[in-house]
């Protein structure tokens, strides 16, 4: 009989404590075309992030990130530990970019707990607040934030979106036999 497993369902409210330490597991190496593209998504016209020789005449001596990218990749990098079952952006603090960010690097978030609380106005939901940073293939930190957040409490109604159920099961039938 097939069983169905959960998957990770990310953490809730009473899941957090002040000290803990996610180190998120996914880094993501920035390329020239994720920065081009992301530049004229946003209309950023700051030819540093798109035209080599600006880039190459600059102190930095290439190319830089848009650093609206850096913080995208930062954040989302810590959603599956931190706001999986989070509902609303309370704020964003203390933002700061540390180090350039080049085509080719490859960056690594980690976020620690400081503080939480319960809501006095959403029973079903509290109320957190972390300290991200972000880390290049070297170590050194890139950009650092604070980050406050509405999370569901464990079994609140609105936590979980209603899946749909395939029409048929996911079986092991028609499954190829291994070659001998």
């Amino acid at each position: 009989m097939t069983r169905i497993q959960p998957g990770w369902q990310g953490r809730f409210f009473e899941d957090f404590a002040v000290g803990d330490v996610y180190e998120h597991p996914l880094g993501r190496t920035v390329t020239e075309t994720d920065n081009t593209w992301f530049t004229l998504l946003t209309m950023n016209t700051n030819q540093a992030h798109f035209n080599a020789q600006v880039g190459e005449s600059s102190e930095f001596g290439r190319m830089l990130v848009a650093s609206p990218l850096t913080i995208a990749i930062a954040i989302g990098q810590s959603v599956t530990d931190t706001t999986q079952n989070a509902f609303a952006n309370l704020g964003l603090d203390g933002l700061r970019l540390t180090a350039p960010v080049y085509a080719g690097d490859t960056l690594w978030s980690e976020s620690i707990v400081l503080a939480t609380r319960e809501s006095r106005s959403r029973p079903e939901a509290g109320i957190v607040t972390i300290r991200t940073r972000t880390i290049n293939q070297d170590g050194a930190e890139v950009l650092t934030f604070e980050r406050t957040f509405y999370v569901h409490r464990r079994g609140a109604e609105r936590a979980t979106p209603p899946r749909p159920r395939a029409r048929t099961p996911l079986t092991l039938a028609g499954r190829k036999e291994e070659a001998r």
